[in-house]
């Protein structure tokens, strides 16, 4: 190879060398500048570097669904009846939650407490007294439950009952129409007239077939016996069926008065006038003391009892008197007390007090043939006439030196007497 050859490859190769330089460079700078953009992308990826929190979770929703089988389960079962306010004879509010009568209750049933307002108002919850008592908006009591606020989530669940038009979702039976609740439970004891008694049913009644006809409510005339001829029929204010809830019947007794009495609710099912479902099946009424009613032949008449007897109210009595009256303001005073006698009269205790007042005549002037106490009989009493210094006593008003009873005091006395001034 001559020198002029070398020297020829030589200055080509030198020259290649430099092109191909400048492109090996740039590789290697676009190589680190792509891998430089990529850590960035990924940085905290496993490396140890703390990533950013992730979203907080959506709240809770409801536990039940928007069907009236759901709320009971969960709601009005749990938290109302089975304590006991919502449950029995004589509920809170005459409001019973119990499952056999909570729809018929609850459904275009006008509220106990604020009137003009449904307890559940279909497609308006916003009217609706449940859910004003369930989200403490209510203008009367307190927030519903006691024990507790439903979450939001739960009173929006039956919100959406209401506003979707409150329907009862249990299944509906192919047997004739029943009687599946009474408001007033058979055979319990009232201690106050209802204000209404509702029956409910399985389906949706015919409402013209409901009427003082077929829906009946007789007292026993204190025997307890029906059917004997002495009944007394009670007119209802009126007698309906709710367009809100076609499958409850009402007997309104607003301004009706109920004596204490043995009652007795019939649903005729048979006879010229009965009660009949929209498909004109009469109704299977037999009722044996459980729901629903019936043989599971169409045609029977309901009936069901019940007693109303107001608490008996127990009224003063004399050791209550003797406290507050006879020992502070007559034996302390020495006039009344087994060592100062005034009139012959002590009145130093209780048993004393009876033996001298009760049936014992004054021996006061001109007031020999006046009892101090007349048993039922408080103005033809002479304690009565010296305490309020009637007419016809004799000597001071008592009590002597102090000031006079007050009035209240000396009608609660008067209400001892009338009751007969028992020891």
């Amino acid at each position: 190879m001559t020198a002029s050859v070398v020297k020829r490859l030589f200055t080509s190769g030198f020259r290649s060398a430099w092109l191909i330089l400048p492109l090996a460079l740039m590789t290697v700078t676009l190589g680190a500048c792509y891998e430089t953009s990529f850590e960035k992308a990924t940085a905290g990826r496993g490396t140890g570097t703390t990533p950013p929190p992730p979203p907080p979770p959506p709240p809770p929703g409801s536990s039940f669904g928007p069907n009236f089988s759901e709320i009971q389960a969960s709601v009005f079962t749990p938290n109302c009846a089975t304590s006991g306010c919502h449950a029995g004879a004589n509920p809170s509010a005459s409001l019973d939650l119990e499952i056999a009568n909570s729809y018929m209750m609850l459904v275009g049933v006008a509220s106990s407490q604020v009137a003009g307002l449904q307890r559940v108002n279909p497609t308006n919850p916003d009217n609706s007294y449940l859910i004003q008592k369930l989200e403490g908006t209510a203008s009367m009591g307190g927030q519903m439950p006691p024990n507790g606020a439903l979450p939001q989530a739960d009173i929006d669940t039956i919100r959406q009952w209401i506003s979707a038009g409150a329907i009862d979702d249990t299944v509906q039976p192919s047997s004739p129409i029943r009687v599946t609740s009474l408001s007033v439970t058979p055979n319990s004891t009232l201690t106050a007239a209802p204000a209404q008694i509702i029956a409910g049913f399985d389906r949706e009644l015919d409402a013209s077939t409901v009427n003082s006809n077929t829906f009946i409510l007789e007292g026993s005339n204190n025997d307890a016996t029906f059917g004997d001829g002495d009944d007394i029929a009670i007119t209802a204010a009126s007698i309906s069926v709710p367009a809100a809830n076609p499958q409850s019947a009402v007997f309104d007794l607003t301004g009706v008065t109920l004596a204490d009495d043995t009652y007795r609710v019939r649903l005729l099912g048979t006879g010229a006038s009965i009660i009949m479902d929209l498909d004109a099946n009469a109704l299977d009424g037999e009722f044996s003391g459980n729901f629903p009613s019936g043989n599971s032949a169409a045609g029977g008449d309901f009936s069901a009892q019940f007693t109303i007897a107001a608490p008996v109210v127990i009224g003063p009595t004399l050791d209550e008197i003797q406290a507050a009256v006879f020992s502070p303001s007559c034996a302390s005073s020495t006039c009344h007390s087994n060592g100062a006698q005034a009139a012959g009269l002590s009145l130093a205790d209780a048993d004393t007090s009876f033996l001298e007042l009760v049936g014992q005549f004054s021996n006061q002037n001109g007031q020999s043939n006046v009892m101090l106490v007349a048993p039922n009989d408080p103005d033809a009493s002479y304690l009565i006439r010296k305490l309020e210094n009637t007419a016809g006593i004799s000597g001071s008003r008592m009590p002597l030196g102090a000031t006079a009873l007050p009035q209240s005091d000396i009608d609660v006395i008067r209400q001892w007497i009338s009751d007969g001034a028992l020891r």
